[in-house]
């Protein structure tokens, strides 16, 4: 029987994770212990997730949602230490590139017990973004690296992390594996649309939350230009992020679109699926606008899901109004087609639960 320990604290983490444990749920060789560090803490963050998607109770809670990157990362990292310590895992499975990542990856590292990651190997090359900070640094201390893609691969190659002692696998990506599953039931219990009084194509889809974005004044005014401009020829349907609220307020901002809650997995899988096109700096939303043939204008300067980008399914606008502008415009009317597959056949969660209860 493989022991595993999953390190879980934010909303992306929390989708991945529903996928992976269902598939751990039907194993008769692995057992799961849920650690959720509690970096996303409110029900409209956190709760509504493992309520809609049936993900395992946390077996550990620790509520850790300090204002500063040190602080948050320091405090996961005592508690996670302690609960290793505790339940002796034979491995630490950790998702992505949150703080939550990092502090689990950290502290199994340190008591020698082998780390997992799931979306390892993916680069913006972005230095200033803590995200990409924390993925590099997961992956250096990592045994088992779960690659999403073919890219993702391409980089630990270069970074020569591809070496015998580890595993190193193109997986696919558990978000499709979430995303092909969880849409047939958001069809059954979504209402949104009815709520928002919303028909099929008749509106654009946007969310604004990384902080390169809302922490920048000149930034966040520019985006917000661009979506108040564009409001006034489209429907433009906005769940808005406390973080995004926050700074709307401190820098005098307003949006002139229809803002909303942030909502649930079925609500916004809904959303994305009838929306037009999506505008977004959502690593995750990138890839679930291309899993439902949508365009998806990027609102960052770079992107760690490059193969959207190259293949056309995507295009980095930034936070330049004009830039944005441009872009809407530029696919608005061009039928969304690509062949291509790129994260995989919908089951990435099995063949990691394959190499989980592996001893090599």
């Amino acid at each position: 029987m493989t022991k595993v320990l999953t390190v879980i604290g934010t909303r992306p983490q929390f989708i991945k994770a529903a996928a992976v444990s269902r598939v751990i749920k039907e194993q008769t060789n692995i057992k799961e212990v849920l650690i959720h560090t509690g970096q996303h803490y409110d029900d409209v963050m956190s709760e509504i997730f493992f309520r809609e998607m049936d993900i395992p109770k946390p077996d550990y809670h620790f509520s850790i949602n300090t204002s500063t990157h040190a602080t948050m990362t320091a405090q996961m990292l005592e508690g996670i230490e302690q609960a290793v310590i505790k339940e002796k895992p034979d491995i630490v499975l950790v998702y992505g590139d949150t703080n939550s990542t990092l502090a689990g990856a950290l502290a199994a590292s340190k008591l020698h017990v082998p780390v997992a990651h799931i979306e390892a190997g993916l680069r913006s090359f972005y230095m200033d973004m803590p995200e990409e900070v924390n993925r590099i640094l997961t992956d250096r201390i990592s045994n088992k690296l779960f690659c999403p893609t073919s890219a993702a691969m391409h980089n630990l190659e270069v970074e020569g992390l591809n070496t015998p002692d580890r595993v190193v696998v193109n997986t696919g990506d558990v978000m499709y594996d979430a995303a092909l599953y969880y849409a047939k039931l958001a069809e059954e219990r979504s209402h949104i649309l009815h709520t928002l009084n919303l028909k099929p194509d008749s509106y654009l889809l946007a969310t604004v939350h990384r902080a390169e974005n809302t922490d920048n004044k000149e930034r966040l005014a520019s985006i917000v230009a661009a979506i108040n401009t564009l409001s006034k020829q489209h429907k433009i349907i906005l769940p808005l992020h406390p973080r995004t609220k926050k700074m709307l307020e401190q820098f005098h901002l307003e949006l002139e679109c229809t803002v909303i809650e942030p909502v649930g997995y079925f609500d916004m899988i809904s959303l994305i699926k009838n929306c037009h096109m999506v505008l977004t700096d959502s690593g995750g939303l990138q890839k679930e606008s291309y899993f439902f043939h949508k365009y998806c204008i990027t609102l960052r300067d770079q992107t760690e899901w490059v193969e959207l980008t190259q293949a056309g399914c995507s295009k980095i606008a930034g936070a330049e109004k004009e830039h944005i502008l441009q872009a809407v415009s530029d696919f608005y009317t061009k039928p969304f087609h690509n062949g291509s597959v790129f994260y995989g056949d919908g089951n990435a969660s099995r063949i990691i639960c394959q190499y989980l209860s592996s001893t090599s």
